[in-house]
C-alpha cells in the first residue's frame, strides 16, 4: 500500500513538467574580484576596531491562498498571518583592510538562488561593487510557515502551484531594505563572542542513521545533536548596542504541517522576543546551522511539550531566547582581525573527489536525484511511506524487481523517486551551486546551500578549522540554508540507512567528501591570501517562469454591509489572560501586502480620547485570519477575524480591535483601503 502511494505522488510531481521553457544552457566565467592581501594580514592582526551596522525589514508575503514552503503538501496554503517575517541585515567592515561582509537572517524556509542573484544585482546597481556575490551572505531561518512560490527551479515550486512573483518580490525587495539599513547605520564598534551548550531544545530526528557513524568519532561528541550556541555581540563605540546573532542548530518546525499562518516559528519568536526586551533599533538574529538531522519537538514526532503548535513554539523560542540572554550578559571575548571571504561557485553533480577527502579511492558526485524515503518526510513533517527505504529492502519487497531499474550505480543505496537533475530543459534543482567562507576576526562563517546533518556539520567544522588554525581562527560555524538550496547532506554512513536525510541528499553518497574538499581549498586560499577561480556561472531563469496560482478577480460582500463592518463583535468585557476575537467584512489580503505596516491593530483609549496602538500584526499575542465566504450571488466575499490574546500584564483600560484592509473593485479594478473597528471594551 504505502509503494502504491509512492508512485501515485511520483505520477503526480511528474505532470508538473515545465512545458514552456526555451531550449538550451550556457555557461560564462566571470572575473574574480581581486583578493588583496593574507587571511591575517599584519594591518589587521589584533585589531578590535570595526564598523557595525544592523537593520531589519518586513518580507512577508501574500497570507492568503499561496502554499507554504517547508512541509510540501498541496493543501497547506496560507490563511493568515500569526507573526509577520522579517529579514535582519547586518554589515561588518574592517578598517585595517577595507573589506566588508553582509551577513543577512532572513525568517524563510530556504533562500533559493533567485534570491541572491537579484538582491545582489539590485545592490550592485545601487552600490557598485561595493556588495557581490563574494560578501553577500544570505541564510534562512528555515521557518516551515511561509508562502513560497520563490524559487526559479520547478521541484520546490509544485506544491504552491508555480512561480508567485508577489512573494518573490516581498522577498527580494526586503532583504535589499534590511542590507541599506545596516549599510546606512554603519559606525565604529567592537564585537564580542560567546558561546555554551543549550541542552533540552533539541533532539535527533534520525538517531538510527546517526549510529552508523564511527564509534569512535561518536565517542568524541556527548550528544547526537550539536548542543552549542555561538552568539555574536554587537556594540557601538559609544555604549550603543546594534544587535546580535546567534547559531544553533534545530529545525524550525514546532508549528506543524497543519498551520496555514505565516509565521516565523520559533526563530522567529526568539528574535522577536530579543528586540522586545532591547527596543529602539536593535536587530537579533537567530541564524540556523546545520539542522539537517535536528528537530524541536523533543518529546519525539511532532510533540514539542506543548497543548499545540503555538505553546510548542513559544516553549521552543523561549528556550533558545532565554540561553542567548545568559550569552549576551557573558560575551566578553572581543574578536580581533580583520574581515575576509572566499567565494565559487561548483557543478555540484559532477565534481571528482579526491581519495584523501572519501575513502582512499577517487569518487565523484551524481547527477541530482530523491530517494524514495524524501516522500516519508521526517517525523516532525510525516509525508507518504516509511524512511529507511534502500535498494536491498526494494528488492527483498517486491522479489524480480531490480533496483538497477530505479537507481544508477553513482548514487548507491538511494532508489530513485525522480531524477531532478536530469529533467528537461532545465533541471528542477540547481546543480551550479556557491561556497561561500566568511572570516570576521577569529570567526569563520560556513554558507552552505544544504541541509547538513550533525556530524556532516562537524565533519566540514573540523575541515575548515584545521585549515583556518594558522590564521587565528577559533570558532568556526556552519551557516545553514544559505544562499541557494538543493536539499541535504549527511555522512557517508547515514546515507546508507536512506532515512529521509540521506534520501534527500541528491549528489550522491560522497556529497559531503566534495563539500569538504571545496571548503578546504576556499579555507587554504584564504590562509595564504591567494584568489580562488569563481566556477561556472549558474542559470538565471527568471524569465521562465510559470504560474497557476489565481489572482484576485474581484472582492464582493453583501449590498447592506461595508468593507470593514463587523461580522461578530467583542464582549463589552474582558479580563487579562482572555482572547478577544472580532470578525469584518473584509478584502483580500493579496489585494496589499501591506509590508512595514499592519492588517490589524490593538488599540488603548487614552485619556484625552484618541486611541494608541498597543500591538499589530507582528506581534505574538496577536492573529489575522482569513476565510472566503461564499456569499451570494459570487464566491468572492471574505471574513477576516482578528484575535488578540490579552497578556497577563496588559494596562486596565479601554480597548479596541481595528482590522485594516484592501478590497478590489469587480468595475474599475481599482484597489481601495477601508477600515473597520470593533467596539470598545474594558479590561480588567
Amino acid at each position: 500500500m504505502r509503494t502504491h502511494y509512492i508512485w501515485r505522488l511520483l505520477a503526480l510531481l511528474l505532470t508538473f513538467t515545465t512545458a514552456a521553457h526555451g531550449a538550451g544552457q550556457s555557461w560564462r566565467t566571470s572575473p574574480h574580484p581581486e583578493v588583496a592581501g593574507a587571511g591575517l594580514s599584519d594591518a589587521c592582526e589584533g585589531s578590535r576596531r570595526f564598523l557595525l551596522g544592523a537593520g531589519s525589514a518586513d518580507i512577508t508575503g501574500p497570507a492568503a491562498e499561496v502554499g507554504m514552503m517547508g512541509y510540501g503538501m498541496l493543501e497547506q496554503q496560507t490563511t493568515g498571518i500569526h507573526q509577520r517575517l522579517r529579514s535582519r541585515a547586518f554589515v561588518i567592515a574592517s578598517p585595517c583592510n577595507g573589506k566588508r561582509v553582509a551577513f543577512v537572517s532572513a525568517d524563510l524556509g530556504m533562500v533559493f538562488q533567485a534570491v541572491k542573484q537579484q538582491v545582489v544585482e539590485r545592490l550592485r546597481a545601487r552600490y557598485g561593487d561595493l556588495y557581490t556575490d563574494d560578501n553577500v551572505l544570505l541564510s534562512a531561518t528555515h521557518t516551515h510557515s511561509g508562502p513560497g512560490g520563490y524559487s526559479h527551479y520547478t521541484f520546490y515550486n509544485l506544491t504552491t502551484l508555480g512561480f508567485s512573483p508577489q512573494n518573490f518580490e516581498a522577498i527580494v525587495s526586503g532583504i535589499v531594505a534590511s542590507i541599506v539599513r545596516a549599510h546606512e547605520r554603519l559606525a565604529e564598534g567592537t564585537l564580542r563572542l560567546a558561546s555554551g551548550e543549550l541542552l533540552g531544545a533539541s533532539r535527533n530526528r534520525s538517531p538510527k542513521a546517526y549510529l552508523l557513524n564511527p564509534a569512535g568519532e561518536r565517542a568524541r561528541y556527548a550528544h547526537d545533536v550539536d548542543t552549542r550556541m555561538t552568539l555574536l555581540r554587537l556594540t557601538r563605540e559609544d555604549g550603543d548596542e546594534v544587535g546580535l546573532i546567534n547559531w544553533f542548530a534545530v529545525h524550525a518546525t514546532s508549528m506543524g504541517n497543519g498551520n496555514t499562518l505565516i509565521s516565523g516559528d520559533n526563530k522567529g519568536l526568539a528574535s522577536y522576543l530579543a528586540e522586545q526586551a532591547h527596543g529602539d533599533d536593535f536587530v537579533a538574529a537567530f541564524a540556523n546551522a546545520n539542522e539537517g538531522d535536528v528537530t524541536p519537538n523533543v518529546l519525539g514526532g511532532t510533540n514539542g511539550g506543548g497543548a499545540d503548535d503555538f505553546e510548542d513554539t513559544a516553549i521552543s523560542g523561549h528556550k533558545q531566547y532565554d540561553f542567548a540572554a545568559q550569552l549576551w550578559a557573558r560575551a566578553e571575548a572581543p574578536l580581533t582581525g580583520g574581515v575576509d571571504y572566499r567565494h565559487t561557485y561548483v557543478k555540484m553533480d559532477a565534481v571528482d573527489v579526491a581519495p584523501a577527502f572519501a575513502d582512499g579511492t577517487p569518487r565523484s558526485t551524481c547527477p541530482a536525484a530523491i530517494g524514495v524515503s524524501m516522500l516519508a518526510g521526517a517525523e516532525d513533517g510525516p509525508g507518504v511511506g516509511e524512511e529507511g527505504v534502500t535498494c536491498s529492502a526494494v528488492q527483498n519487497a517486491w522479489g524480480e524487481f531490480s533496483c538497477s531499474l530505479t537507481t544508477t550505480p553513482c548514487q548507491g543505496e538511494k532508489p530513485i523517486v525522480l531524477e531532478t537533475g536530469r529533467m528537461q530543459p532545465y533541471p528542477w534543482t540547481p546543480e551550479v551551486l556557491p561556497m561561500q567562507l566568511v572570516t570576521i576576526g577569529n570567526l569563520a562563517l560556513v554558507a552552505v546551500p544544504f541541509e547538513l546533518t550533525t556530524m556532516a556539520g562537524r565533519r566540514l567544522r573540523e575541515t575548515v578549522e584545521t585549515a583556518l588554525a594558522p590564521t587565528g581562527v577559533t570558532d568556526v560555524v556552519i551557516a545553514g540554508l544559505s544562499n541557494a538550496y538543493s536539499g541535504y547532506v549527511s555522512t557517508r554512513e547515514e546515507y546508507a540507512r536512506q532515512d529521509y536525510e540521506g534520501a534527500s541528499t541528491h549528489f550522491g553518497p560522497w556529497t559531503l567528501a566534495a563539500l569538504q574538499q571545496t571548503f578546504h581549498t576556499l579555507a587554504t586560499s584564504l590562509r595564504d591570501g591567494a584568489g580562488v577561480a569563481p566556477g561556472p556561472t549558474p542559470r538565471d531563469l527568471r524569465h521562465e517562469q510559470l504560474t497557476f496560482q489565481p489572482g484576485v478577480v474581484f472582492d464582493d460582500k453583501l449590498l447592506w454591509v461595508d468593507f470593514g463592518d463587523v461580522v461578530t463583535d467583542a464582549r463589552p468585557t474582558y479580563s487579562r489572560g482572555d482572547t478577544v476575537s472580532v470578525t469584518f467584512w473584509g478584502g483580500h489580503p493579496k489585494n496589499d501586502l501591506r509590508r512595514e505596516g499592519t492588517l490589524l491593530r490593538v488599540q488603548r483609549r487614552e485619556p484625552d480620547g484618541t486611541w494608541s496602538d498597543v500591538a499589530t500584526d507582528a506581534d505574538w499575542a496577536t492573529r489575522y485570519q482569513w476565510r472566503r465566504e461564499n456569499c451570494v450571488p459570487t464566491l468572492a466575499c471574505s471574513h477576516v477575524t482578528v484575535t488578540w490574546d490579552i497578556p497577563v500584564d496588559a494596562m486596565p483600560g479601554t480597548y479596541r480591535l481595528v482590522h485594516e484592509g484592501n478590497w478590489k473593485s469587480g468595475w474599475d479594478g481599482n484597489v481601495r483601503p477601508y477600515t473597520g473597528a470593533s467596539r470598545p471594551f474594558t479590561v480588567n
